[in-house]
Parts: C-alpha cells; sequence; structure tokens
C-alpha cells in the first residue's frame, strides 16, 4: 500500500529541489532550517559575500506555487532589511503524476512545478 506523503516531508521534497537549484547558482549555505513554518529555510551567500534568506514553498498542484501572503512577506522582508540581507522566494508546486485528485505517494513518481528562484525586493515603497 502506497504511503502518502506527509506536509514536512512536501516540504522536504521542494527544499531539496530548491537547495540544488542554490548550489548550481553558486550560493552558499550558512544555515538551513527544514522545520514548516520557520523561516527562512536557507541562509545562503553570494561569492560577493551578500547574505540572502530564502523562503521555499510547497504547494499541492493545482495551486499556483508563485503565490505567497503578501502582508506576511512584508514583514519578513522587514526583517531581512534589518539583517542586511536579501529575499528569495521559490515556490513549488507538487502533484500526483497519475492522478491529479490522488496526493503525492512515498516513493512515486510526481509532478513538480517549479518557475525558478524569484528575488524580492526589500526597499521600502
Amino acid at each position: 500500500m502506497s504511503k502518502p506523503l506527509t506536509e514536512q516531508e512536501l516540504h522536504n521534497l521542494a527544499m531539496n529541489h530548491v537547495g540544488k537549484d542554490l548550489e548550481q547558482r553558486g550560493f552558499e549555505f550558512i544555515a538551513v532550517n527544514s522545520q514548516l513554518k520557520r523561516h527562512p529555510q536557507f541562509v545562503c551567500i553570494d561569492k560577493n559575500n551578500q547574505y540572502f534568506f530564502v523562503i521555499v514553498r510547497a504547494v499541492i498542484l493545482p495551486d499556483n506555487p508563485n503565490n505567497y501572503d503578501v502582508v506576511w512577506m512584508e514583514s519578513f522582508k522587514k526583517h531581512a532589511r534589518e539583517k542586511n540581507a536579501k529575499v528569495l522566494y521559490a515556490g513549488v508546486g507538487l502533484g500526483n503524476a497519475t492522478d491529479k485528485t490522488l496526493p503525492v505517494y512515498l516513493n512515486e513518481s510526481y509532478l513538480i512545478e517549479y518557475s525558478g528562484i524569484q528575488i524580492l525586493d526589500t526597499n521600502l515603497n
């Protein structure tokens, strides 16, 4: 019998995908936090020693992984400004590969929708 992935396991799957993308882009990891609802998930630096706070959000398809809570994000961007960091957002959509009404199962194929990392402007309007 197939075991559906928990919310934490889906989050970890999304984080693995985003982490590989960050590595390919040359970021160095300073800290990683894989707990649900704990932000940021990654604290990274680039080759110029600029700090980046990376928010990873996993959603079940057909929900749009690029949508996020704008009000909450404004408070997080304030925190990043205080730490002289930039904010990156990575939304990852996950779904069952054979039937979109079923959950994603452990050790089975799945769909992924990932548009890449978005840079969120932390400047005040």
